[in-house]
């Protein structure tokens, strides 16, 4: 047996331990989903009419979205360094605004508000990188539920936080803004030295399968949870201490999944997960090679005589090595100049490589029309529900948070079932999601009894798929090595969609609808037309009735068979790279 010194060292250098530490922090990303519970404390505090709350709506979509420094920072910096600027700003951002809000900090302008809620809001692309990031590198077998379950525990973050906030509940409406800016700032600079790449065999080991059904448990243990607490919280008056019982519940909910790295590292000679067999034979690996040398082989590879592929394995293996030696050799006396092909799919892309590429562009279009038109749902939701005669419009945000999460989680898994076990390209399960997706706007544009209910599952199980299963294919088709900054680019399709979605076609629809509701109310009284009243009324006029978002549901739903198209032509053309990744461990 190991002496404590080594199961300690075993366990601060367990990957399981990353993930756990990466699933905490991604617990804390998801303050943009908290924007609804802030803005009309901001809206209070500084006299603010819907336009200008509107305004930081956008800085805030910006800022969760764009994350090209965050993606080019992790890539240079240690991920620690990254984590603590993401801290930073976070702090710098929400702190700022808190000051301003409690009248603590001279009132600025709006345009300052939202370079404010930008920054504060975009420490979480430093999170979502560095965790994802490192836990692709550390799990590369597994990379379907590492990004699912990452991904939906910052989709629930923001239900979490509002928990968490019940307890510390003050009069002072504006802690919680306060709350947003210390509360993630703490746990990230807690962690930020855990979640790293860590060395050691990643391949897929027989405690896996175990492991991830326990971190699936707590997923959907997790969602139940919280789904019955808002539903008890909303419907019934809760005092003090039950609240705070019911915290205590969610802290242990999230520290169980703790237990999988201690019982990794403490229960076993630490020499045992060592040598603890793959669960599968995978493609040999020889010692690591320079980079021209890799260059070298790949070449050989694509230029090789067809006789050499009749030859017998060991026969050919024998050949082709002898090849490389010499024309290494050749290389290293300048006999021979090498120069570096273009990287085929599954090899590792820059993302200027990336870009000029069909497959990338497909995927990004293809998550545009999906992921684009889910958060213009997300987006809408409030209005959409009041709009069909609903008052309690904080249960459908509650639900579509949940059923997000579940997405997410659920995406992950079953991609990762189709690639494993049939050797089938993952961007199939995008398209299983956007037909979900496609019947979930059908269902809003049709407004019958319940429709809220049944579109709000559809679409929040199909838009968090989306988050599942897009950076894992991006990951197979285009490498690791530059996985933050393709990530990042990637996630640009949530506020292009946004904007053109929500933006420009559901805004402007609804408008429309709400002034002919408007004018035929009560006409052009006093000479002032309707559409005037509008643009110069502090607060928007309302639409009544299924009619509201019928086009834009309509819309929205063909949208996302296009989508589907896209991503059926992505999977004709990536079979062979899927065949190849994963068609050799089903022999």
């Amino acid at each position: 047996m190991g002496g404590l010194g080594d199961r300690l060292s075993s366990f601060f250098n367990n990957r399981w331990l990353v993930f756990v530490a990466a699933m905490w922090i991604q617990s804390c990303a998801g303050i943009g989903y908290l924007f609804g519970s802030i803005s009309p404390i901001i809206k209070t505090s500084l006299n603010y009419n819907q336009r200008q709350i509107a305004r930081l709506g956008v800085a805030k979509d910006l800022g969760d979205s764009v994350g090209f420094l965050a993606g080019s920072l992790s890539e240079i910096l240690p991920l620690w360094a990254a984590l603590l600027i993401g801290a930073i700003q976070n702090f710098v951002g929400y702190g700022w605004v808190w000051l301003v809000v409690t009248s603590r900090s001279p009132v600025l302008p709006l345009w300052a508000m939202c370079i404010l809620i930008f920054i504060g809001t975009n420490g979480e692309t430093y999170f979502n990188t560095a965790s994802l990031v490192s836990c692709v590198q550390n799990f590369p077998k597994s990379r379907g539920p590492v990004v699912g379950i990452l991904k939906g525990f910052a989709g629930l973050g923001g239900a979490i936080l509002t928990q968490i906030y019940a307890v510390m509940y003050s009069p002072d409406h504006a802690s919680l803004i306060f709350m947003v800016a210390v509360g993630p700032t703490m746990v990230v600079i807690a962690l930020m030295f855990i979640v790293r790449p860590v060395g050691g065999h990643r391949q897929l080991r027989q405690s896996d399968g175990f492991s991830f059904s326990i971190v699936y448990s707590v997923c959907l243990v997790l969602a139940s949870y919280l789904m019955g607490v808002m539903l008890v919280e909303d419907l019934f008056d809760l005092n003090e201490t039950v609240i705070r019982i019911l915290t205590v519940v969610l802290f242990i909910i999230l520290l169980v999944p703790i237990v999988i790295p201690i019982t990794l590292c403490f229960s076993r000679d630490p020499r045992a997960l060592v040598e603890e067999p793959l669960l599968q034979d995978s493609p040999k690996q020889g010692p690591a090679k320079s980079e021209e040398e890799d260059i070298i082989f790949s070449e050989m590879e694509d230029e090789k005589p067809r006789e050499v592929d009749m030859l017998p394995a060991l026969e050919r293996q024998k050949r082709m090595a002898q090849l490389q030696s010499r024309i290494a050799q050749a290389a290293a006396e300048g006999a021979v100049r090498i120069t570096k092909r273009r990287p085929h799919r599954g090899e590792d892309f820059t993302l200027t490589e990336a870009l000029i590429k069909a497959d990338f562009w497909l995927i990004f279009v293809s998550l545009l029309l999906g992921s684009g038109s889910g958060l213009t749902v997300i987006d809408n939701l409030g209005q959409m529900s009041q709009s069909l005669g609903y008052d309690n419009t904080h249960v459908f945000v509650s639900m579509i948070s949940i059923w997000n999460f579940l997405g997410r989680v659920g995406g992950g898994y079953f991609s990762e079932k189709i690639v494993r076990d049939y050797a089938y390209p993952r961007p199939v399960a995008m398209a299983g999601a956007q037909v979900i997706m496609a019947f979930g706007h059908f269902v809003f544009a049709m407004g019958w009894p319940g429709a809220m209910y049944l579109g709000t599952l559809l679409v929040g199980l199909g838009y968090g798929s989306h988050w599942a299963i897009v950076p894992a294919a991006a990951s197979e088709l285009f490498g690791l090595k530059k996985f933050g900054a393709l990530y990042n680019f990637l996630t640009l399709a949530n506020p292009a969609g946004s904007l053109i979605f929500s933006g420009l076609i559901a805004s402007s629809i609804y408008d429309r609808e709400a002034e002919k509701q408007a004018h035929g109310r009560i006409g052009d009284r006093n000479g002032i037309s309707s559409f005037t009243r509008f643009l110069v009324a502090d607060d928007p006029l309302k639409c009544e009735g299924a009619i509201c978002f019928f086009l834009t549901s309509m819309i929205m739903s063909g949208l996302c068979i296009i989508a589907v198209v896209l991503s059926m032509i992505l999977v004709y053309r990536t079979k062979p790279v899927y065949a190849h990744l994963y068609g050799r461990s089903r022999r």
